[in-house]
């Protein structure tokens, strides 16, 4: 059962915390290719954040569990004529690479709710089949967020090279918590850095994630597109 696995995510989450010395990281659980059905029995087991990579899936799912008060957060590549639509529908968008994704989430994020959080993706490991910005890039697009009413500026995202080579990914990781440090002396209500997941969380953790995402761990494969 679901409400099994994610008992033992969370626990498992919390020795990786305890192990490294670190806060427990929130939880974000990937609903990607999900069944709403399958948000819901997880909703019902105590998680309330999910992430979603596209647009229009998760604009079903989000319309048919509207009465459960989830959170939802988009996290896959948002292409320009999308925004205005991941602007009404989501809680947080982790995936701002680019200035023209800051105006258009700002001018069509509805009045009557709160601003939405955004995290800049960074591609730390300068993958060319990865979007995000180049760490260069991150104040700069800081800055044009934070400038924006109904935007809040809340960290950084990434999806660091699966390098067989531990080292490697832990440098990726110390270089991501390095960027964060570096924003959130600038902008004080910076407090989310976006990185891990099934495979690598623990790792995460232990290098300043403060939110992980997992999918597989929770749901199990993922069944085909």
């Amino acid at each position: 059962m679901l409400a099994d696995t994610l008992s033992e995510t969370l626990q498992h989450l919390e020795n990786a915390a305890k192990a490294a010395h670190r806060p427990t990281p929130a939880l974000l659980a990937v609903s990607k290719l999900q069944p709403a059905s399958a948000v819901a029995e997880l909703a019902r087991a105590g998680q309330r954040a999910f992430g979603e990579n596209y647009v229009q899936e998760a604009q079903a799912k989000i319309g048919e569990l509207a009465g459960m008060d989830l959170e939802w957060h988009l996290i896959g590549h948002l292409q320009s004529n999308k925004a205005e639509l991941a602007a009404q529908l989501f809680d947080w968008v982790q995936t701002v690479d680019r200035h023209k994704l800051i105006g258009a989430l700002s001018r069509y994020r509805p009045a009557d709710r709160a601003p939405l959080n955004v995290l800049v993706q960074v591609n730390i490991d300068d993958e060319a089949s990865k979007h995000g910005c180049r760490p260069d890039e991150v104040a700069d697009l800081a800055e044009a967020i934070a400038a924006e009413p109904r935007l809040r500026l809340r960290g950084l995202m990434a999806i660091p090279a699966p390098h067989p080579d531990t080292a490697r990914r832990i440098d990726a990781f110390r270089r991501m918590q390095a960027l964060q440090d570096q924003l959130a002396a600038k902008h004080p209500g910076v407090d989310t850095l976006s990185m891990g997941m099934s495979d690598d969380y623990a790792l995460a953790v232990a290098h300043g994630a403060t939110m992980v995402r997992i999918g597989t761990a929770l749901f199990g494969a993922r069944p085909a597109p």
